[in-house]
């Protein structure tokens, strides 16, 4: 199962479990704990993951190994001109800029920069090389197929946020855990699985990461979940646990496609990539359905929206409310015939 709080460490902070607000100390108040250097807003776990996706289907990940600062689009990282002139080109085709790198010293030591283009609906992705961040600008994000020199690729790619100046969630638990990831997939000529990634949404759920082509966003992960669930994706095998949803769909339908996927893998029932089908979506309110389909079988996915407190959005920040789409039941049709 994904990690969760570990209790002997939130017992040394003096937090107590079971808190209606999450993780509260004694004697202190929550914007006190919550602002505390010693306390991560990814430790206070009152949330559901599926439904929390990072939303987005085109990306643009661009080596950069030298520094990120606080927004890769703010003008501190490529500049202010370059910058604004990839704002404009970026939402002309709604596509995201994720800057990636290696997490070694040596890797870090590049000729040309990796751009990988993905097209999440088409679960299509591309690589090529670029000697200059300006290069991006003449890119067509269309769709996969446009252009010149990219040429496709089959082996997915996981990003792991390390965005340290974004949260220090990601700094910490996301370098350990790539750290571990890059002894088993070392970076080299034709494995290039793992990279580092700038923010990805979603520290609070730090390791927090992003599986491409499908733009699956898993969170609370710990290596072996995460080792599984790359070994999984190497065969094209959707993974539950840790899992958050897909980025291409809205938020209950994400709830309601991770829903599907588990009711299947507890009767014993393989799931691919790609199988699952979102074919209705009707909510409103504090609740609606959602109905799944996968190969001729159909899943109807009862959901409520229900308020969750003590979610800490980022370190250092206050405690606040927030929402979730929780399934309260999946309900099968058999296949037509």
């Amino acid at each position: 199962m994904a990690a969760g709080v570990d209790p002997a460490q939130l017992a040394r902070r003096g937090c107590v479990l079971g808190h209606p607000k999450g993780c509260m100390v004694v004697g202190m108040s929550e914007e006190t704990l919550t602002s505390a250097p010693d306390v991560f807003c990814s430790d206070v776990q009152v949330e559901s993951l599926p439904g929390t996706a990072k939303p987005g289907s085109t990306y643009v990940l661009f080596e950069w190994p030298h520094a990120w600062t606080h927004d890769v689009l703010d003008g501190g990282t490529l500049g202010e001109e370059l910058t604004e002139k990839l704002k404009a080109h970026l939402a002309e085709y709604d596509a995201s800029l994720l800057l990636i790198r290696h997490p070694t010293r040596e890797g870090r030591q590049i000729e040309d920069h990796h751009v990988y283009l993905v097209f999440a609906e088409e679960a299509a992705t591309e690589v090529m090389h670029i000697d200059a961040p300006e290069e991006l600008l003449g890119l067509d994000l269309s769709g996969p197929g446009k252009n010149e020199g990219a040429v496709a690729r089959t082996k997915p790619l996981l990003l792991v946020c390390t965005h340290a100046k974004r949260d220090r969630c990601c700094a910490v638990k996301g370098r350990s855990l790539v750290n571990k990831l890059v002894e088993k997939y070392p970076f080299g000529q034709g494995n290039d699985v793992v990279w580092e990634t700038s923010h990805i949404k979603g520290h609070r759920f730090a390791p927090t990461m992003l599986l491409l082509p499908w733009a699956y966003s898993f969170g609370r992960m710990t290596f072996e979940d995460t080792d599984a669930m790359l070994e999984a994706a190497l065969r094209g095998e959707y993974f539950v646990p840790g899992n958050r949803g897909r980025g291409t769909l809205s938020a209950p339908a994400q709830a309601a496609e991770v829903a599907v996927a588990a009711e299947l893998s507890r009767a014993g029932e393989q799931v691919r990539y790609g199988e699952l089908e979102v074919a209705d979506v009707a909510v409103a309110g504090d609740g609606g359905y959602v109905r799944v389909d996968k190969q001729g079988a159909s899943y109807t996915v009862e959901l409520a929206r229900k308020e969750v407190t003590g979610v800490v959005p980022s370190c250092g920040k206050p405690a606040k409310a927030d929402e979730s789409w929780v399934p309260t039941a999946v309900t099968a049709r058999p296949p037509r015939d």
